[in-house]
């Protein structure tokens, strides 16, 4: 029998300061390749190996609308891409003009399926959760009644930070501060000393770890030691606790991951077993969203029988399928039917799911 190659593309940031997100989430493509090609899958009765094509966007939203572009014109028969949301947006169209379906395990603005391209999905909980959920537990587990605002300008941090802000307002707490930054930005001591003088019980940074880390040391040389400090899944990352060296304000960390913890997920704890033997100490968050994304954007070929894009995106629309995340449905608009999301603290400088 022939085999047909089918070719699977994936974007990320695996170069720059990003490139512990991009490497770990193309190492999920990369085990769900392995993993369907020792199945020996059949495709319209026909034996198929799939093939990765892996590309990098340096977190750059040129650079990312570039090697989407070219994942079209190498005819790939479906992405799984995209750390950034400001990177998957414009790119987005990009697959949508080609008609080759995308998936992200990790972009989580939700402009990103506002256009209501028929090729775009997203396998995880998108910021309105993420941001309405820290904003909850701001003002009713904790109670506080003053924060601050600080975004990196991209389109994450900053669309995340918007829902926080008005999420939070709505439940009676002031906002006494908004401040920016940017994504390259290591220097905060303008921002927080500014900050500092309008006494909020809590500061939100939407943005990355690698901002995160130096406000953190940053803010415990200014002593505000006993202010909590929230962010989306940008900063929820074991890294975190690497970057910001030991400071205090780390013990006040409370951040937002789509998904459920890796114990809590139907299949995470054998799955993590099975990827640190493959790629020891390389896991962060992402990777197993973006293996689901490739097992079920096989599932979709298998069950219409066919590798082309115009045949299985139907099918595509219509996924049920048990992950190791989750069980996975779609929505119309590309979003995951009952997303879930998990909070977090850092607890002697080791991640840990809050109750």
């Amino acid at each position: 029998m022939a085999q047909e190659v089918i070719k699977i593309g994936h974007i990320g940031p695996v170069s720059g300061p990003q490139a512990h997100f991009g490497k770990d989430d193309e190492n999920g493509v990369r085990m769900a390749i392995e993993d369907l090609n020792a199945k020996g899958m059949e495709i319209g009765g026909k034996k198929v190996k799939f093939q990765l094509v892996a590309e990098d966007d340096s977190a750059d939203p040129k650079q990312g609308t570039a090697a989407s572009q070219k994942l079209c014109d190498d005819k790939v028969a479906g992405a799984v891409a995209f750390v950034n949301s400001g990177v998957a947006i414009p790119s987005s169209k990009i697959f949508n003009d080609c008609g080759i379906p995308m998936i992200t395990g990790a972009a989580t603005n939700p402009a990103l399926t506002k256009p209501g391209y028929k090729t775009t999905y997203r396998v995880i909980a998108n910021d309105n959760a993420l941001g309405a959920a820290l904003a909850n537990y701001a003002a009713k587990t904790l109670g506080l009644k003053q924060v601050a605002v600080i975004d990196d300008r991209t389109a994450y941090g900053q669309g995340l930070a918007d829902v926080f802000k008005k999420e939070v307002e709505k439940l009676g707490v002031k906002v006494v501060a908004t401040e920016f930054t940017n994504d390259k930005a290591t220097d905060f001591m303008a921002i927080l000393t500014s900050i500092k003088a309008k006494k909020p019980q809590g500061i939100f940074y939407g943005g990355m770890y690698g901002q995160a880390g130096p406000m953190l040391r940053q803010m415990a040389q200014l002593g505000l030691t006993d202010v909590k400090y929230f962010g989306g899944d940008g900063i929820c990352v074991v890294e975190l606790a690497k970057v910001a060296a030991g400071a205090k304000p780390l013990e006040n960390v409370v951040c937002a991951e789509g998904g459920s913890s890796l114990a809590k997920m139907p299949g995470g704890a054998e799955w993590k077993k099975r990827y640190d033997a493959k790629y020891p100490g390389q896991f962060q968050v992402y990777s197993p969203y973006f293996y689901d994304a490739t097992m079920l954007m096989a599932d979709a070929m298998k069950r219409a029988n066919s590798a082309d894009p115009k045949v299985y995106l139907p099918f595509l629309q219509k996924t049920d399928y048990q992950g190791v995340t989750a069980k996975i449905a779609f929505e119309p608009n590309g979003e995951m039917k009952n997303p879930s999301y998990t909070l977090s603290r850092y607890v002697g400088g080791n991640k840990q799911p809050l109750e």
